[in-house]
């Protein structure tokens, strides 16, 4: 079994044949997002790959596919030599779908030559991924999806509606659910794919939010074509395959890491700080409890990750994720009323194309409107609740009526 010892000498050996000091300066952090100088993004890549191919991607991949079969916990040693010795990441943040979604799903259902093919343009970034799975119709009842996949022959035909799509106008894969037997319940008769995104039939259209953004998209997919050899998992059981996902996703939401006063309550407090003739006896004690809430959620958060380096995620993410978006539009509420007439300012209403959400290097204004959003995306707090309330406290589950009813004689 690999230790902390022998894992920290591979890194050292890995840094000592790939200097970061070699690799052009990264664009300043207020230009994230933006693409690096084509000098500086060769050898970023160069240096990506190559730490994918020495396993220390992640450590608890197996060998070959960007790990060592390492225990997960490790992962963690890896990280601080390279950080600090000044190596590049893989922007996180950018691919974050692809990293925390599409990645475990494909390591636990994917074919060899699938995880071979996918796994490392993945982890470096670049093929950027984004997941097909909410539609007009099916969003909390995400089973009741409607968008259907033919099988002809050797590929299957894809035609319906996705909504809510993060990074779609940036992204060249897709992880896609989509019905291909209407004669069975609904939970069963769905199959998953993977959907190239650059393929005829295609379109993406924008969704403009409240922000003024449109980091979401709406996609319509019509007679997109799909080689069989591109579904993870067994013909109907994608919805098996879709709970991996979500699961994951759900952690990658609410459970990342964090440091102490990180996240959103940083600005808060900063403010708190810096000007001290905004405060109130009223926003002092609110803001000492939102301090206090979100300590505890960083911390949870902890454990959350050491649960993971010991099995596969749970329901307890959809725990974390509640709390992360309870907690978001709490704290964001604090900040407007504490900055009072400048808390309403937002200097971009432009429609805006972003690559990521950047909720820290916004305005409060910003911060407010989009943690709107938090209690959405990755499963609405009110299926969350319900999750939490059947699989973690063990409570008797909602009565469900369509369950044994097959997806076509289903009302919509």
């Amino acid at each position: 079994m690999m230790d902390a010892a022998e894992l920290r000498r591979r890194t050292q050996e890995f840094l000592a044949a790939h200097p970061p000091a070699d690799i052009p300066p990264a664009p300043p952090a207020d230009a994230a997002g933006d693409p690096l100088p084509p000098s500086a993004d060769a050898a970023r890549l160069d240096f990506l790959r190559a730490r994918f191919d020495a396993g220390l991607a992640w450590v608890h991949y197996p060998e070959g596919l960007g790990g060592l079969g390492a225990p997960r916990a490790l992962q963690a040693v890896v990280d601080a030599e390279l950080a600090a010795a000044g190596a590049p990441d893989n922007d996180p943040r950018r691919i974050g779908i692809g990293l925390g979604m599409a990645a475990p799903t494909i390591l636990q259902y994917g074919t060899d030559e699938q995880k071979r093919r996918f796994l490392r343009p993945l982890w470096t970034g670049e093929e950027v991924w984004c997941q097909l799975f909410s539609e007009p119709g099916a969003g909390s009842d995400l089973a009741a999806l409607g968008t259907r996949a033919v099988r002809h022959g050797d590929e299957w035909v894809v035609n319906g509606q996705k909504v809510w799509t993060s990074s779609a106008h940036v992204a060249r894969w897709a992880i896609l659910i989509a019905r291909t037997d209407p004669d069975v319940p609904k939970h069963r008769g769905i199959t998953y794919f993977v959907c190239d995104m650059t393929d005829p039939g295609v379109e993406v259209r924008p969704l403009r939010q409240i922000t003024g953004e449109a980091e979401f998209n709406e996609v319509f997919l019509t007679d997109v074509r799909i080689p069989d050899a591109h579904r993870l998992g067994e013909t109907g059981d994608g919805w098996r395959v879709a709970q991996t996902t979500l699961n994951n996703e759900r952690v990658a939401i609410g459970g990342m890491r964090l440091p102490r006063e990180g996240g959103m309550i940083g600005p808060v407090v900063k403010t708190w700080r810096e000007r001290p003739g905004l405060r109130t006896h009223d926003l002092h004690q609110r803001l000492l409890a939102l301090w206090v809430d979100a300590e505890v959620a960083r911390l949870t958060g902890e454990r959350l990750r050491q649960q993971l380096a010991v099995g596969q995620p749970g329901p307890e993410g959809a725990g974390m994720k509640l709390g992360f978006a309870r907690l978001n539009q709490a704290i964001s509420g604090l900040e407007v009323e504490l900055l009072g007439e400048e808390g309403l300012l937002y200097d971009d209403w432009t429609m805006r194309r972003p690559q990521l959400v950047n909720f820290t290097g916004r305005e409060a204004g910003y911060r407010y409107l989009r943690a709107k959003g938090n209690s959405i995306e990755g499963g609405t707090s009110e299926v969350l609740l319900n999750i939490v309330a059947e699989r973690v406290l063990g409570l008797p589950p909602e009565p469900r009526t369509d369950k044994d009813v097959a997806w076509k004689d289903l009302a919509r």
